[in-house]
């Protein structure tokens, strides 16, 4: 065995990756005509048959397997196209006015209330823009698969919904479903982590959170399913203590399960120190468990 341990195979973003896998990298990457990461990402995942349960190719996950492996000086990767390869570099553009006044009205005074996908390249930039000028943690790209929503009523746009990968492992979560390690691991896409949750600061409207919430996880197992072809059955999110209570995703009958550990959502070697959070979960179905544990 070699001293930094590869004939055990490295492992990143949910796969172990063997001597033989790191070659065949290697070599695509070394074989791409005019490479860039994207299109060395999808030979690998085509290469090594990494699809999603739907049968896509995890290309996501990929980029950011390859891009961890290259961190490590385990394979080589060309210079990103972009001048500083920030996904999440965004400049928003403030095209919606902030009022004058708040509104401060009663929820039937808003009319019919929706909630739908980002589907438009209009539609993303004007999700990209709320998420950067009014939410607290800005704007990031959300991780692997995802679905972005933004709410609208009778009276304009309210807020904006961003819904993405799950948390590799969290403590009070795992206990809850009472999984293993070895399960988490193969049945993990299953779960929806909301990442970003947003009304708009002018809103002031009783109850509107929770209905809001409660219509977006009416949708999200049926756009997930056409979108990646599966359903997921649990949603999680994370409210950071201190800062909020979590009162609308009980309202909207979120269980609370406990308390983060101050270590982050992809962290796996104990070192990370990020604000404690309040860790809420959706179930989807009933036998939620049991497809998660099997």
């Amino acid at each position: 065995m070699s001293s930094d341990g590869l004939a055990m195979g490295v492992r990143v973003c949910g796969r172990t990756f063997s001597d033989a896998d790191l070659d065949l990298i290697r070599a695509i990457a070394a074989g791409t005509p005019t490479p860039n990461r994207r299109q060395i990402a999808t030979a690998v995942c085509k290469a090594l048959g990494w699809v999603s349960p739907g049968g896509r190719l995890k290309e996501m996950s990929g980029r950011v397997a390859l891009l961890r492996l290259a961190r490590r000086g385990l394979i080589d990767l060309p210079p990103p196209l972009g001048r500083t390869g920030n996904r999440n570099a965004f400049v928003a553009r403030e095209t919606i006015a902030v009022p004058e006044r708040a509104l401060d009205v009663g929820l039937e005074a808003l009319g019919l209330v929706a909630v739908r996908p980002v589907v438009s390249r209009a539609d993303s930039t004007l999700w990209n823009e709320v998420v950067a000028r009014f939410h607290y943690l800005g704007y990031r790209r959300l991780p692997g698969a995802q679905a972005r929503y933004l709410v609208d009523s009778d009276r304009g746009l309210v807020g904006a919904l961003g819904f993405g990968a799950s948390a590799w492992k969290v403590d009070v979560r795992d206990r809850w479903i009472g999984w293993t390690a070895s399960v988490r691991e193969g049945r993990l896409h299953l779960i929806v982590n909301n990442a970003r949750f947003l009304l708009l600061p002018w809103i002031r409207v009783q109850n509107l959170a929770s209905r809001v919430l409660g219509l977006a996880a009416r949708r999200i197992v049926g756009d997930w399913a056409e979108r990646y072809g599966y359903e997921p059955v649990l949603l999680e999110t994370f409210v950071e203590r201190g800062r909020f209570t979590g009162a609308c995703y009980r309202a909207a009958n979120w269980c609370y399960l406990g308390d983060t550990r101050g270590r982050g959502k992809l962290d796996r070697d104990h070192r990370a120190a990020v604000a404690v959070k309040h860790v809420l979960a959706l179930p989807l179905r009933a036998d939620f468990r049991e497809v998660l544990c099997t």
